[in-house]
């Protein structure tokens, strides 16, 4: 038996498809500016369309389009006739996939979605073909060749339809002046969205919750306050609400080390001075990063440059942001 090379077999698959992918880009020309213009003009969503492998890209561009804020949703072409273009609203636009551009499938739908006053485009391999002939305008993702051997399985055309659909999605994006915060709103549930929404503030130790303690404070009190409030460490605070610095688990094992006589010395000076803080409107994905690169595992809480709450590297784990 002769032993394959795989890693020849793939180099040749990836660098055909590369050269899909170059073909492409330089053949965009003013038909992709158009489609874009209609695309943000519409006033309906977009709908994407096709069958088999090229309804497997429609639907993915589908759904980049949804989170990238262009509300979309796919229409298998199968299914079209047998119901499902009753989904279809005629201020929604069509966008086809098709690499032959002779699918039947959806070249039977045509007549129903012209029917509704729908707009169709298309993205297919051959600009002469049925289906891009009948759309108002086509885009092509002709590629010399296949990267299945026998250039008869759809991979290089595929990669060059899903490249294509993702360059719509991103350049619709930028034109909506798309920003992260939307992206978030849209992905709420995945650790992208807890990213970029969960703030400090959502997930910070505050009010009855915050240990804090006066700088005369005695040590032996400053202990029960930690204790009772099971946070590892306590703010101290003066009567102006001016922080002055923390006491920690660290600093509490420098004084026993030490043999710090408890119940005599006060807060203040044994404290550590140096605290880093940070607001409560900053994500918490700020607080992560400060910790990591402090390589400490809590900050203090600050609103308006006063201290109100402190945050533990153990919150920010719990909420699954790391």
């Amino acid at each position: 038996m002769n032993k394959k090379n795989h890693i020849k077999s793939a180099k040749r698959t990836i660098e055909i498809e590369y050269k899909g992918l170059l073909k492409l880009s330089k053949s965009l020309d003013q038909s992709f500016i158009d489609l874009c213009e209609e695309l943000l003009n519409r006033k309906g969503k977009i709908v994407t369309l096709g069958v088999g492998k090229s309804g497997h890209i429609a639907n993915k561009v589908s759904a980049t389009f949804s989170s990238t804020g262009s509300p979309s949703y796919f229409l298998n072409a199968g299914e079209a006739l047998h119901g499902d273009i009753g989904a279809v609203s005629k201020e929604d636009v069509i966008l086809i996939f098709s690499h032959s551009g002779e699918s039947q499938e959806i070249i039977d739908t045509l007549p129903f979605l012209k029917d509704l006053g729908s707009k169709i485009f298309s993205i297919t391999g051959d600009k002469s073909s049925a289906i891009a002939k009948q759309s108002n305008i086509n885009l092509s993702t002709d590629v010399d060749q296949e990267a299945c051997p026998l250039d008869l399985a759809p991979t290089a055309s595929t990669t060059a339809a899903l490249a294509l659909g993702d360059a719509i999605a991103v350049a619709l994006l930028e034109a909506n002046h798309f920003s992260s915060e939307d992206f978030a709103k849209s992905h709420p549930g995945g650790k992208i969205g807890k990213r970029l929404l969960i703030k400090i503030k959502d997930l910070m130790h505050t009010g009855n919750n915050f240990p804090k303690v006066t700088p005369d404070t005695p040590l032996s009190e400053a202990l029960l306050e930690i204790s009772n409030k099971g946070l590892g460490i306590a703010a101290v605070i003066d009567t102006k609400e001016n922080l002055k610095g923390v006491f920690t688990d660290g600093d509490l094992r420098r004084c026993l080390n030490k043999r710090v006589e408890i119940h005599n010395t006060e807060i203040s000076s044994v404290m550590s001075k140096d605290c880093k803080t940070i607001d409560s409107s900053s994500l918490a994905i700020e607080a992560v990063k400060l910790m990591q690169s402090h390589e400490i595992y809590m900050l203090i809480v600050v609103e308006k440059n006063k201290p109100i709450g402190v945050i533990r590297m153990h919150d920010l784990m719990q909420s699954g942001l790391i």
